[in-house]
């Protein structure tokens, strides 16, 4: 009986570890959440660099209000991980005015709102200074925070400030999804010899996403300018950064079901924008989605469209593109009407049918 029972008993050992053992990088990964990433891409480059420095509100004894800076005021001290006033406008002229001299400060917003209090600082300072010196004053700084929807802090905390920046000459901006995109694109920034805009997530910074020994390393280091493809497909490309790209996942995942096989495609740079991968991805699919949290006049979704009808891209395509944003409205305060307020993966799904089956309405952003 056990004789006989061998072959189907090999035959099951084997289809178990088949579905049971990867052979890929996988296995050697560790999660990691997106605030400890880029905990660990500010402590490297500080310890690496002596002239990087961080200064903000809390970011000091409080270990940031995110618990982003945490560890690092204890390791490095006063003079390299400093509590400023609540003064955006004052500490970010600071922080441009130490770039002048020769330091690399990154600049802490608690929010990428209250940039706005230093707009000045940021556009007419750090992004322009180097092209008015005709190349005589770099500006490497880095100005970091949480942007776009947090939860239930209404319009005055919950804007995407990515089409803003990305909108400059003179900035790069870069907005990372997973733990991998924080800590790599934070270190090049970092190193950048240019001023750059890092949009965080708030929403993200506790979600924990593998990262393998490679980008544990501390010496991984991510392109800026260049995407990624989260998912690979032959249908329909989705173009997202930041908080959007898990929105396009789930919705990928959704339509995989039906059949429609998605190719998402995580941009993680805004400014300089890879556009070659958008257009090789559409010459693919010939179908083209953009999804973003921003409002959708003159937003990042905007751009790429126009980008792509203004050169042989155009001519790929099966049907009209289509925008799927955030609501033209400032972010309600009630979490229903926020909820709303914001892309969904359901609004990703329809609008991929509405594209493919080319049913193509107007005022189709959302």
């Amino acid at each position: 009986m056990a004789l006989k029972s061998t072959p189907v008993l090999f035959g099951l050992l084997s289809r178990l570890s088949r579905r049971s053992f990867s052979t890929s990088k996988a296995l050697s990964s560790k999660p990691v959440t997106v605030r400890d990433a880029l905990n660990q891409a500010l402590d490297e480059e500080m310890e690496r660099d002596e002239t990087v420095f961080l200064l903000g509100e809390e970011v000091a004894q409080y270990d940031g209000a995110y618990k982003v800076s945490r560890g690092l005021w204890k390791k490095y001290g006063d003079k390299r991980v400093i509590d400023t006033p609540i003064t955006e406008s004052g500490f970010a002229g600071i922080a441009v005015g130490a770039a002048f001299a020769g330091l690399k400060p990154v600049c802490e917003f608690m929010t990428f709102n209250f940039s706005m209090q230093a707009i000045d600082q940021v556009i007419n300072s750090a992004a322009k200074t180097f092209y008015m010196s005709a190349g005589a004053v770099p500006v490497p700084i880095v100005f970091r925070g949480p942007n776009g929807a947090a939860a239930g802090v209404a319009a005055q905390h919950s804007q995407c400030f990515g089409a803003w920046y990305s909108h400059c000459p003179g900035l790069k901006v870069l907005m990372p999804y997973s733990s991998e995109d924080a800590k790599g694109l934070l270190k090049a920034a970092i190193r950048d010899p240019d001023p750059v805009v890092f949009l965080e997530d708030e929403i993200l910074y506790g979600v924990p996403f593998p990262m393998s020994d490679e980008a544990l390393s501390n010496d991984f280091v991510l392109p800026i300018g260049k995407a990624k493809i989260e998912r690979p497909g032959q249908h329909i490309t989705v173009v997202c950064a930041g908080k959007a790209t898990d929105t396009a996942l789930q919705a990928a995942n959704e339509l995989a079901g039906e059949g429609i096989e998605c190719e998402v495609i995580n941009l993680r740079s805004l400014r300089p924008l890879d556009f070659d991968s958008i257009a090789q991805s559409v010459a693919k699919t010939h179908h083209l989605i953009t999804v973003e949290q921003g409002w959708p006049q003159s937003g990042i979704g905007a751009e790429i469209c126009a980008r792509v009808m203004e050169s042989p891209a155009f001519f790929e395509l099966d049907a009209p593109c289509w925008r799927v944003t955030g609501a033209d409205v400032p972010m309600p305060y009630a979490r229903s009407l926020e909820a709303l307020a914001l892309p969904r993966p359901a609004d990703v799904v329809a609008a991929a049918r509405a594209v493919l089956s080319n049913r193509i309405t107007q005022g189709a952003q959302q």
